[in-house]
């Protein structure tokens, strides 16, 4: 077979296809599979501009590109990465790829087009692309899913820990109180025994002295006795009033007072109570009328007054102080005791905790500790300064107006 049979064997039975176009643009000759492409008979084509197969849109930059084509005819293919259509003769438009291939003989210039319709290809494109978009929306979904789950793991694990903090807070705060139960027994057991042994001991003398007609050792002996059973009911109420407070179970009942008048009745019943020579000296100054909740007032004075009586020796004198501003009240409570060792200072507000100096002294180690909660639920600060063998002074700050908007 010659080169030129080949050639048509391959021209006429080429799946594609094939267009010769000349320098003008012309059709000169069309395979089988050109006419069935684009529904156009061999003899519709040969002779018609290349532009009958091109929708009009493109055809002014078709003359443009087939211009600068020819100025530079070389091999190339069209359409990859670009939307390029061909034109049928019904007018139904359809993507395809072209490739051109340039060449000469005596008769002029041609261009080989081979044409593809990539239809279908464009179809499984589309297909793909929009499967992609879907994969990629389920991606996100996925995505946003595990997000989201991994949010409300997270907010377990927070709720988790923070129930964990709280059970172990409340396991905490179970082991304080039954340290506290221990030690209050511990406490009570030695404290109690005491002012008991002491009731025992005098009521049996009582009668004794009794039956000789001694009155003067029964009045003694009786005042022993009563003061036993206030050191015992002392001791009883810092207890309850440490549970009520541990509890939350105290709550402020703010009231309007003359604070000079409620102090100076508070020092006039503990002046009975005070050792042979101690005078309690009261000064106020400023305002006299005041809002605050006067029970817990008066536990936080009868406990620092207690406490200035209990640690000063007889004849020392006890200065209490108040002054009323238009913003705070300021208390001052002072004594010429024996003073706090600055190795115990730090210490002094803590539960169940005494100085060094104070063991042969009675008292729970309670009162102090109850006094700061107490001035703390005033909305209010208390500080001290003390000299070994000189004396305490504590100081008290409290909003005038407590639990007022005023």
């Amino acid at each position: 077979m010659s080169s030129e049979d080949r050639f048509s064997a391959l021209f006429k039975f080429a799946a594609e296809s094939i267009l010769v176009v000349n320098q003008k643009g012309e059709i000169v000759l069309a395979n089988p599979a050109s006419e069935k492409l684009f529904s156009y008979s061999k003899e519709e084509l040969i002779g018609k501009p290349i532009e009958l197969l091109i929708p009009a849109r493109y055809t002014q930059k078709h003359h443009k590109d087939l211009n600068n084509y020819n100025k530079n005819p070389h091999a190339r293919s069209m359409g990859i990465g670009m939307d390029l259509n061909g034109l049928k003769k019904n007018g139904e438009e359809f993507p395809v790829e072209i490739s051109l291939s340039p060449f000469e003989n005596q008769e002029g210039k041609f261009v080989i087009a081979f044409i593809i319709d990539i239809t279908v290809r464009k179809m499984n494109d589309e297909i793909l692309k929009k499967q992609k978009l879907e994969l990629e929306f389920l991606t996100n979904e996925l995505e946003k899913r595990v997000k989201d789950r991994t949010l409300i793991l997270e907010e377990a694990l927070h709720e988790l820990e923070r129930s964990q903090e709280e059970l172990s807070s409340a396991l905490e705060k179970e082991k304080e109180l039954n340290e506290l139960k221990t030690r209050f027994v511990s406490m009570a057991s030695h404290e109690f025994r005491t002012p008991l042994a002491t009731i025992l001991s005098s009521l049996s003398l009582i009668r004794k002295y009794g039956e000789r007609n001694d009155v003067d050792s029964q009045v003694r002996h009786i005042s022993r006795i009563k003061s036993s059973v206030t050191h015992m009911t002392e001791i009883l109420n810092d207890m309850l009033s440490l549970t009520k407070l541990e509890e939350g179970r105290i709550s402020t009942i703010p009231e309007e007072f003359q604070l000079d008048d409620f102090i100076s009745e508070i020092i006039q019943e503990l002046q009975a109570v005070a050792k042979k020579g101690q005078i309690i000296h009261y000064n106020h100054k400023g305002y006299c009328e005041v809002v605050l909740d006067g029970k817990i007032l008066k536990n936080i004075l009868f406990n620092l007054i207690s406490n200035a009586i209990k640690f000063s020796p007889e004849g020392s004198p006890i200065e209490v102080y108040s002054v009323v501003n238009d913003a705070q009240i300021e208390l001052i409570i002072k004594d010429h005791g024996i003073g706090i060792p600055e190795e115990d200072q730090e210490h002094l507000f803590e539960r169940f905790y005494r100085a060094i100096n104070v063991t042969n002294i009675q008292g729970t180690g309670l009162g102090l500790n109850i006094v700061a909660k107490y001035v703390e639920l005033l909305n209010g600060n208390i500080d001290f300064v003390s000299k070994l063998n000189e004396g305490t002074s504590f100081k008290i700050l409290i909003p005038k107006n407590n639990g007022t908007n005023e």
